[in-house]
């Protein structure tokens, strides 16, 4: 199967009339190595339902395709679609017209009749962290992720308490998956080139959270407390939502008042959240 190239994207967007949408951020992969890559450590197998969210012209698309997967390619630019569909007539593709931001994914599953399926996606930059938390919060049904997203939106998924990328994605990324960072790729492979470098993240779903929490919506209050004002200590980032007892509540919970939101890991938040629980 011939994969794009930068001469065959090129070509595609002239002939369509196309212009790549910085509004959309579309930064089309136009390398078949890099896509091929991308595929190797997604571990497609033939016969495996892969959902793909902005597939542009179809660069990653036909790397999937050839791996043998059956790939439901989810596009919102109705004016790219048509160049995608050039590309992967051919191939066990099905596109949808949708938005990943809003797209119903158990409907989507089910329309297609699959119990399960993998995500593999280079990702807008603008949407990655939206998409990908409403990803792990409704659709259990897709497991295994590998996205692409900017070098530092994935540090930040994959990131470790005390580390300056550390904040409160990590924590809810990390109450639902396993983030790793298992390659780069740099600019000069997208048309047109990025100012920033990527990264390929992948993200195993847990299949239970690793930490037993109450009520996690509760918790995630806290965590976005606690980092929106990330330099201070917790007594004091954690006041507005805890009231005058903060200090209290957070030695119950075996946290230090005088720590910052970065020094919690999962557990210390549950615990958290679990000792300062609102009266019902």
């Amino acid at each position: 199967m011939e994969l794009l190239t930068p001469a065959s994207i090129q070509s595609a967007l002239q002939r369509h009339g196309l212009r790549p949408s910085r509004a959309l951020g579309q930064n089309f992969l136009a390398d078949p190595n890099t896509a091929r890559r991308i595929v190797r450590l997604a571990d497609v197998r033939r016969g495996d339902a892969v959902i793909e969210i902005g597939p542009g012209l179809g660069s990653l698309t036909l790397a999937l395709a050839e791996a043998g997967a059956s790939v439901v390619a989810v596009e919102l630019d109705r004016h790219v679609i048509a160049g995608l569909e050039d590309h992967v007539r051919d191939a066990e593709v099905t596109i949808v017209e949708g938005d990943a931001l809003t797209m119903d994914w158990h409907a989507l599953l089910d329309e297609h009749g699959l119990q399960r399926a993998a995500l593999v996606a280079n990702l807008p930059y603008n949407v990655a962290t939206p998409v990908v938390i409403r990803l792990l919060e409704t659709a259990p049904r897709i497991n295994d992720v590998l996205v692409m997203v900017q070098r530092e939106v994935g540090e930040r998924y994959a990131a470790r308490p005390r580390t300056k990328a550390y904040g409160s994605v990590t924590v809810k990324v990390g109450f639902h998956a396993a983030a790793e960072i298992v390659g780069a790729v740099p600019p000069a492979v997208f048309i047109p080139r990025p100012n920033v470098e990527s990264a390929l993240v992948r993200l195993r779903r847990h299949r239970e959270p690793p930490v037993s929490v109450l009520d996690q919506e509760w918790m995630f209050t806290l965590v976005r407390g606690g980092f929106a004002t990330r330099r201070k200590m917790l007594r004091q980032s954690l006041k507005p939502v805890l009231g005058d007892d903060a200090e209290a509540i957070i030695l119950a919970s075996g946290a230090a008042p005088t720590a910052r939101a970065e020094e919690l890991d999962l557990a210390a938040w549950a615990a958290l959240a679990d000792a300062s629980m609102p009266a019902q």
